[in-house]
């Protein structure tokens, strides 16, 4: 088990350079992971039930005992990712299937690693892990009704099968684990101890498939103009995900929280039904993210982290003047 745990820690900590590596021999060797794609969902519903495991009541105290907080965070997430989303879209004019893929990252929950980096940079942990449990929660009813309206006036929405999508691949699994993990406790501690592991490596096969889907469409002229839009609208999101907080009264803590479930989004998710229920063109904003947001968080936490250590030894120091 050791030796699974250590693996996990290395896997996290090279993360974004693994699925950067899987991308490129994705890319160039395709047949060696295209059988991954009709399991995608089952993978990401692997990486959700990790993600129930973990879950206890008391991760979601902060919702009832500071809601002003939470529900300040969830409106921060569902209003800026999908406005800058459809802005990029319009300002760029995207081709269709690029910019459905956009939308759908933009109209996506939290991501899974943005607890992690909130927690590496000194930020609200309890807060970051309630605003990303409440917008996944209601992610099958947001999810659809947003898309609808950003993107309804030029794709059809198939807004029920978004709706049972992810309550399918999102929902049940997380339920499934909070339930294992309330009955159980202790008796599935080594389980928890894997997890790491079996959901690191199910990310980085869920963006290797893709990447092997459409590797043929993935750097032509058109799709090129994607890498920066990815970058924007992730530096947006924590950007203005940070303004949101600071201006509404929360401290730099609770900021930093929001600012992490703000930008970093569940584009394995995007992906994930970009792939299922539109076209493979559709996923490549989501895996593209996927890597991204991962390298911009990590800095980002590692930023913070540095600064909240100077600040610190600074304090120290004139105090033992």
């Amino acid at each position: 088990m050791k030796i699974l745990i250590s693996l996990g820690q290395f896997l996290g900590k090279y993360f974004a350079l693994f699925v950067l590596g899987a991308a490129v021999v994705s890319y160039f060797q395709p047949n060696l992971i295209l059988w991954v794609l009709p399991y995608v969902s089952y993978l990401l519903g692997i990486i959700m039930f990790g993600m129930g495991l973990t879950l206890k009541k008391s991760d979601f105290s902060a919702v009832f005992k500071r809601p002003k907080d939470v529900i300040i965070g969830v409106c921060a997430h569902y209003l800026i990712m999908p406005l800058i989303a459809y802005l990029l879209c319009f300002v760029f004019r995207l081709p269709e299937a690029i910019a459905v893929g956009v939308l759908l990252v933009g109209c996506a929950p939290s991501g899974t690693a943005s607890n992690v980096m909130c927690f590496l940079a000194k930020g609200d942990v309890a807060l970051a892990v309630s605003i990303g449990a409440v917008s996944t929660l209601i992610a099958p009813v947001m999810l659809p009704f947003i898309l609808w309206l950003t993107a309804g006036h030029f794709v059809s929405i198939p807004a029920m099968s978004l709706f049972i999508s992810v309550i399918e691949i999102v929902i049940v699994p997380i339920l499934l684990g909070i339930i294992v993990n309330t009955l159980f406790g202790e008796k599935v501690q080594k389980a928890k101890e894997a997890l790491p592991v079996v959901s690191t490596v199910s990310i980085i096969l869920i963006a290797s498939g893709v990447v092997a889907a459409t590797h043929e469409n993935l750097f032509t002229a058109s799709n090129l103009l994607v890498i920066p839009i990815v970058i924007l609208h992730n530096l947006l999101g924590y950007t203005l995900g940070f303004a949101f907080g600071r201006l509404l009264g929360m401290n730099h803590a609770k900021s930093k929280a929001v600012t992490f479930e703000v930008g970093m989004q569940n584009s394995a998710l995007a992906v994930t039904l970009a792939t299922s229920l539109f076209s493979p063109a559709a996923a490549i904003p989501g895996t593209l993210f996927s890597v991204w947001h991962n390298i911009s968080g990590s800095a980002l936490a590692s930023y913070w982290a540095d600064r909240k250590k100077t600040e610190q030894q600074v304090k120290e120091s004139l105090a033992s003047q």
